[in-house]
């Protein structure tokens, strides 16, 4: 197949109209390579639909609604902690290609280059932990799954500075908080393939944080805001329930996310 002078604002449209798991990923990889190869254009293209395409399974539950994980040595338990991080990487796939789509058009080339191979880190995560599940006699969409991360997505399609001060700043910056003890309990089951898969999601992901708090600091500079104070009146407005401590400090500090950030947000300060 070839993109060939293709719009990647139209195309990032296709991949999220995408139901189908595996084409979605394929043409993640796809509309990297010509986008860097310097193939495809930047026309506009359509509106990007308010919801991703997916398949019918998994079922989708709400948040509150998801069976508990118990103990990771327990095989069902570590399937079912793969599968939930895999659903978070199919998500984070649409997330970036939403990003370019719904506001990438008014936004320098580089923001399009950081968040296309920001699409394609998260296709080759969901690729690992599929793989991994396989493994294991599982696959995707055996699980149910929450809704969690669209909701967010959906509750800031008007607002950049929203989208990026949740998503990336908020959502996948939890993650670089809880991986850690996560992957311990991968080890403590002696279970070193997925911690392999684990460690190279982890150290991409601060990477992936680090763009959020690029762009959100760009856009803030040339409104004229200041981006902690605006971070922080977004989280309060968009991210019900507040941060959750502890934080991995030093993993935020590497993507750029210093405490000044997120430490009024916590312990009832204003």
């Amino acid at each position: 197949m070839t993109f060939e002078k293709k719009s990647i604002f139209g195309l990032a449209v296709e991949i999220l109209n995408q139901a189908d798991v595996d084409q979605k990923v394929n043409l993640t990889h796809q509309v990297k390579e010509f986008w860097f190869a310097g193939k495809l254009t930047l026309e506009t293209g359509p509106v990007p639909p308010g919801r991703p395409g997916r398949p019918k399974k998994p079922e989708l539950l709400l948040p509150k609604n998801m069976p508990r994980r118990r103990n990771a040595k327990a095989r069902a338990a570590r399937i079912a902690m793969l599968h939930a991080i895999a659903h978070i990487e199919l998500n984070a796939i649409d997330l970036a290609w939403d990003l370019i789509a719904r506001f990438g058009v008014s936004m320098p080339r580089s923001f399009i280059d950081d968040w296309v191979k920001v699409a394609d880190d998260e296709a080759r995560h969901f690729i690992l932990l599929n793989k991994r599940l396989e493994e294991f006699q599982s696959s995707y969409g055996d699980l149910p799954a929450h809704d969690g991360l669209w909701q967010s997505a959906e509750n800031t399609a008007h607002d950049f500075l929203a989208r990026l001060a949740i998503v990336p700043l908020v959502l996948e910056a939890r993650g670089l908080d809880v991986t850690p003890a996560l992957i311990k309990k991968f080890m403590a089951a002696n279970d070193q393939q997925s911690v392999s898969a684990l460690q190279i999601i982890y150290s991409e992901e601060i990477e992936h944080v680090r763009s959020g708090q690029r762009w959100f600091t760009y856009i803030c500079n040339q409104q004229g805001l200041n981006p902690e104070k605006t971070y922080q009146k977004y989280v309060k407005k968009y991210f019900a329930g507040g941060l959750i401590s502890p934080f991995n400090i030093e993993a935020r500090y590497q993507a750029g996310l210093t405490e000044s950030f997120y430490m009024p947000l916590i312990n009832g300060q204003k």
